[in-house]
């Protein structure tokens, strides 16, 4: 196991964790932003599994969220507000009439504090940050620890924890486009994907929840014997249209499998298994990247990365039913999802 520190776009640290087997992992103090993720194919063959900038600056005015740690609440909040103890808070509205990933200057936006960490057998970092109370509209003085530990069993592990001094909703998540053709040339249709899920949440034109569940059975969205990902993209059903021809919905998980998620690739033999403590995640396909961007390995183009954004649903804070994303105060927060990795 390896950890180094370099520093890029003048102040900003980034750390490279590495193990035995050709796996690396490279991420930012900024926004916990995972630049690069390399990893090795069926021939042994290193490339880059997740999407990221050529310049280091470009993350500074990102839409794309690409590697980012989301919160304090990842999702979109109807109509930028919410009701606690019958006290309205207002949020900003920057995504239309609503509120998206925290605002445009939470958690993705920050610089964290970071704590390097080894052992035999993993290579970490604690990133930390304190929320202030009020800040973005967010009740609570939120303490935040998000860390990333790479192990010698190729597995990337995400741990979340938090504690507030007021109620406050929170659900974390980190925003990584996955590609596992390691080729950013490549789109991900062909991407064939595993979820243990059988509902997901529908969604109205705004791409907001409407609080109703959908059964995914004989439908588009039943991905548990598996279904390529071209299948929402290409053809697609009404709700597949509504996000502008793919998926941007959230699903929630049976926990009726040792993994929630499984993603395979069947040209560099890479298979991503996915497991979380986190209720269900969003599954987006990419469909509003914008053309011409100057990533790692080349430009974007629509699909050209996936995210399996695991978390609880922020429509929970306006619909019965759902699981909460509410923390109490003095009481602990803490979430971990676990990407693992081999060849198949």
């Amino acid at each position: 196991m390896d950890i180094s520190i370099d520093t890029v776009n003048g102040f900003w640290k980034l750390f490279t964790l590495k193990n035995d087997n050709g796996m690396e992992v490279q991420f930012l103090n900024y926004g916990g932003i995972i630049t690069k993720f390399l990893v090795p194919d069926k021939n042994k063959n290193k490339g880059n599994i997740v999407l990221g900038y050529s310049d280091y600056k470009d993350y500074e005015s990102d839409p794309n969220f690409f590697g980012a740690i989301i919160g304090p609440v990842a999702g979109r909040i109807k109509g930028a507000e919410f009701i606690l103890n019958n006290e309205k808070f207002g949020l900003e509205k920057n995504d239309g009439n609503h509120h998206l990933h925290g605002g445009s200057n939470a958690f993705h936006r920050v610089i964290w504090e970071s704590k390097p960490f080894k052992t035999d057998d993993q290579a970490g970092v604690t990133l930390s940050y304190v929320r202030k109370n009020e800040e973005n509209g967010y009740p609570g003085n939120l303490a935040v620890s998000v860390t990333y530990t790479l192990t010698s069993k190729n597995q990337f592990v995400i741990d979340y924890e938090a504690t507030s001094d007021k109620m406050t909703p929170i659900t974390l998540t980190n925003h990584s486009y996955f590609n596992l053709t390691g080729d950013v040339s490549n789109t991900i249709h062909t991407h064939q994907v595993v979820a243990d899920s059988h509902q997901f949440l529908e969604l109205d034109e705004e791409l907001i929840p409407t609080g109703i569940r959908v059964d995914t059975i004989d439908s588009l969205f039943d991905f548990q014997e598996g279904r390529e990902l071209k299948e929402g993209l290409v053809a697609g059903s009404e709700q597949n249209k509504i996000v502008g021809k793919g998926y941007d919905h959230y699903f929630l998980f049976d926990n009726t499998k040792e993994t929630n998620v499984i993603v395979k690739e069947e040209v560099s033999g890479r298979v991503l298994a996915i497991k979380t403590d986190q209720p269900g995640m969003v599954l987006y396909t990419g469909q509003n990247i914008v053309e011409g961007l100057k990533l790692n390995g080349g430009s974007s183009k629509r699909y050209t990365g996936v995210c399996f954004e695991t978390q609880a649903p922020p429509a929970s804070l306006h619909y019965e039913g759902l699981p909460t994303i509410l923390l109490e105060a003095d009481k602990a927060y803490k979430k971990q999802t676990i990407f693992s990795f081999y060849i198949e």
